[in-house]
């Protein structure tokens, strides 16, 4: 328990990343259609981390513990429910721009 608290103490308190940042530090080197493929990659590597840890698990490897598996499977869950969100949004704005008299 004390180990825990240690660890929680030393953790800095406002871990968010600085999205600003990122979309301006993206959007310099990259077009929309790059940043699509890799993060459509990011989340089909993550899914493919989850399956293959979840085979080793059944299969008895030592290596392997559940813990790991449960976070690996969380981790490609919500990143593919991110990307299913995103995609609706997108889908939003098209109906929104089509539905506009210009």
């Amino acid at each position: 328990m004390h180990q825990i608290q240690a660890i929680a103490t030393e953790a800095p308190a406002d871990t968010k990343p600085d999205l600003t940042a990122i979309i301006s530090g993206a959007a310099g080197s990259a077009n929309f259609g790059d940043l699509l493929r890799r993060s459509l990659t990011k989340i089909s590597s993550e899914q493919a981390l989850s399956t293959r840890e979840t085979q080793k698990f059944e299969l008895g490897a030592q290596s392997v513990a559940l813990i790991e598996v449960m976070i690996d499977g969380a981790n490609a869950g919500i990143l593919f429910q991110e990307s299913l969100q995103i995609r609706n949004s997108l889908i939003s704005a098209y109906s929104t721009i089509m539905r506009l008299d210009l």
